[in-house]
């Protein structure tokens, strides 16, 4: 291949005879994009809340498509409650113990001189023991309504006590809380709970601040159903009556499924930092999505259908990612209100614990030998085992679905377990519109009693609460007070 080489000279003739200029050609334009980039307002506003939160501050939230329609009025609870400090070690279901915890509480009503009334109240997983104003704290409670003189859960009747949960956040022992062992937040260092663990502490409170004995009744929804029932099973000689509403005898794959959704999009959040994010800025953002994951799955498709349709927040504006519809409004500014009203770390823990309940008698079998096994490595000296609470690689599926029980296999399993509660006497209250809690479920808790054959002299009661009622879903037994509060009462006071 020949090659031509050109003197200076003749190359600038030749760029002469080109017309080509010897100066430097202007930087070419990039080309015009075909629309112009979207913007992200509420990206924008998440990260100022992160700048506000290292600085220290953060303004109050202001959000007013929760004024659309009656919410519930749980709330973040700091003073206004009783405490009782237990001394005594505590012992949890799934390995590990707690050598010291409280539990905060609040009181309606008064005590008989038979120390016969009481009735315990149990909340929901983000709910304070602040179910109804009182003296010390008169702000609205989340049951307000519910309780009171001559009210559903009557206080010139009943000595009314609700806790905030064992692993919650509002003055109760949790994650949150110091660890006495060497005074750091206990963080992810805190111990798998159960809903039995809870009522376990709840017990000793009733026993300790009271002196009571027997339980006149034990009431609570959603998780409170399923604590209500757990403290039947744990102490069926020290409870006369249990009302379970929108709750459930075993946690089912489909709520399991969404609580995890909810748990991955929190521990997702950067600065959860594996739990260890105590006086740094919150996992404000998993936080905040997983609250609206959660409140997706606490109201109905019908409520929302007639709340709020397919309106924009304002259709004279074009179509945006950031929340545009009403809906999504509505969802942004509740996870907006919750994200900083309740530690992330108790939302992990006790969602957690919702999933492990079951009443049926091979687990509740497997985690009482947990428990024990626990009990004696301490009274043995010995600290726990790690590697019985802390799984350190993730586990692999030993557990296949064809090697799980039938479904009758299993149903008579969750009959075995439920034999200590055949004589109680039991209200079961469903909703339809629940999808959360599908209403079979409670049907399953009234007719395993039922159909029990230790049952001789337990009266089963099964209240629900058709469509044409409520299309509240969970959040009907905050909101629909006058459906559920009748057979409530009726129950209570036969």
């Amino acid at each position: 291949m020949r090659r031509r080489f050109f003197s200076q000279q003749s190359y600038r003739k030749l760029a002469s005879a080109a017309g080509a200029s010897t100066t430097r050609s202007p930087p070419k334009q990039p080309p015009k994009a075909s629309n112009p980039q979207l913007s992200f307002p509420c990206l924008d506003k998440r990260e100022q809340k992160t700048q506000e939160l290292s600085r220290g501050h953060l303004k109050s939230i202001q959000s007013t498509s929760l004024e659309s329609g009656p919410e519930p009025s749980y709330g973040f609870v700091t003073t206004g409650f009783h405490t009782y400090k237990s001394k005594k070690p505590i012992f949890l279901d799934y390995g590990g113990h707690l050598r010291e915890y409280q539990l905060a509480y609040e009181t309606w009503g008064k005590l008989n001189r038979e120390k016969s009334n009481l009735i315990l109240i149990h909340t929901g997983l983000s709910a304070s023991s602040h179910a109804k104003s009182q003296p010390n704290n008169t702000k609205a409670g989340w049951w307000e309504d519910f309780i009171g003189p001559g009210k559903f859960i009557d206080t010139d009747k009943f000595f009314v006590v609700c806790t905030n949960v064992l692993g919650g956040c509002y003055g109760s022992t949790g994650p949150s809380s110091v660890d006495p062992a060497d005074s750091e937040r206990y963080a992810t260092r805190f111990p798998i709970l159960s809903v039995n663990d809870m009522v376990r502490a709840q017990r000793e409170l009733v026993r300790d601040e009271f002196g009571v004995e027997i339980v006149y009744a034990s009431v609570g929804a959603s998780m409170g159903g399923m604590q209500s029932l757990a403290f039947a099973w744990e102490f069926p000689n020290e409870v006369e009556k249990v009302i379970s509403i929108s709750g459930c005898a075993r946690s089912h794959p489909y709520s399991i499924a969404l609580r995890h959704t909810q748990r991955q999009v929190l521990m997702s959040d950067p600065n959860w930092n594996r739990g260890f994010y105590y006086d740094k800025i919150p996992p404000h953002v998993g936080m905040k999505l997983a609250r609206e994951i959660a409140t997706v799955t606490y109201r109905s498709g019908p409520e929302w259908e007639y709340r709020f349709g397919r309106f924009r927040a304002d259709e004279s504006r074009p179509p945006a990612l950031c929340p545009d519809f009403l809906v999504e409004t509505y969802l942004d500014h509740a996870g907006e209100k919750f994200c900083l009203e309740y530690d992330a770390n108790s939302w992990l823990y006790v969602s957690k614990a919702m999933d492990l309940f079951d009443l049926g008698a091979k687990h509740m079998n497997a985690v009482v030998q947990q428990r024990q096994r626990s009990q004696e490595i301490h009274n043995g000296g010995q600290a726990t085992l790690k590697h019985e609470v802390v799984p350190k690689e993730p586990y692999e599926e030993k557990n296949k679905v064809p090697q799980q029980f039938s479904v009758e296999e299993s149903l008579e399993d969750l009959k075995r377990g439920m034999r200590r509660l055949a004589n109680k006497d039991v209200l079961v209250v469903g909703v339809e519109s629940d999808i959360l809690f599908p209403v079979w479920q409670q049907r399953e808790i009234a007719n395993v009693l039922i159909e029990n054959p230790d049952n001789k002299t337990g009266n089963i009661e099964y209240f629900e609460l058709g469509t044409d009622i409520s299309n509240y879903g969970h959040d009907t037994f905050l909101l629909s007070l006058e459906d559920i509060g009748k057979p409530v009462k009726s129950f209570l006071e036969s």
